[in-house]
């Protein structure tokens, strides 16, 4: 059997709806590619670990990690990122807003050796955020990016973004340092990475949403801003 090239970790809460569409989706965007899906749900109450499971006997590429008495997006990747073996993991949602063809051009930059990093930006030539619904997202959105700007030095023009892509060994390295904690494991990462890294972004247009809701809300703000202001301290004091 060929080696898994690539993993596709999916935090789940709640999202027994997506779960084929987002799959198929995959399946159509990379037809020639080694891949599998890791699945990692909060224990949905909406039988999205059965869904999973109903299609992991069918497509075996696809798995399904369960998690009890533990939430979280940041922590569920995490858990996910460490339990494979391939040389490279890429991180999406499962609502099907962030666009697969990302993962095509994103694969080739690390292939290449162009980037350790790839993230699929809202912001830069090509990319939309359409599917930012509601004055309060996009105020969320654009407050955390001003955020960066402001209390870090990272050089992203969306460390908002939840689509990403990198090498399996640089997470490894730097998963001891990340607090796990929030939604944002982009920017963590990119905070707490111990290597130089090369970071490559591609345009990504940001969907609307078909099934279930946006778990973005003002709690997730609060920790956001929490963990870039302690960056930010942490880095003044030992430069």
């Amino acid at each position: 059997m060929e080696h898994i090239e690539l993993s596709i970790i999916v935090p789940c809460l709640d999202e027994s709806g997506n779960i084929v569409p987002f799959t198929e989706a995959v399946k159509s965007a990379l037809p020639d590619v080694n891949w599998e899906i890791v699945f990692v749900d909060d224990n949905s109450r909406d039988g999205t670990i059965g869904e999973i499971r109903s299609l992991a006997r069918v497509e075996p590429r696809v798995r399904g990690i369960l998690r009890l008495r533990r939430k979280g997006l940041s922590s569920a990747v995490i858990e996910g990122a460490l339990s494979v073996s391939s040389p490279y993991i890429a991180v999406m949602d499962g609502d099907l807003q962030h666009d697969e063809s990302c993962l095509r051009p994103m694969l080739n930059f690390l292939r290449l050796g162009e980037a350790d990093l790839v993230v699929a930006s809202r912001y830069v030539e090509g990319g939309g955020t359409q599917g930012l619904s509601g004055s309060w997202r996009r105020f969320l959105s654009k407050t955390g990016i001003q955020l960066v700007a402001m209390l870090s030095r990272v050089t992203l023009s969306d460390p908002m973004s939840g689509f990403f892509m990198m090498k399996r060994s640089l997470f490894e390295e730097t998963a001891p340092f990340l607090s796990g904690k929030g939604f944002k494991i982009l920017l963590d990462i990119v905070l707490n990475t111990r290597s130089h890294m090369t970071i490559a972004e591609v345009p990504m247009v940001f969907r609307k949403r078909l099934y279930g809701q946006s778990k973005l809300g003002l709690g997730v703000m609060v920790s956001f801003g929490v963990m870039v202001v302690k960056s930010a301290l942490r880095r003044r004091f030992l430069s």
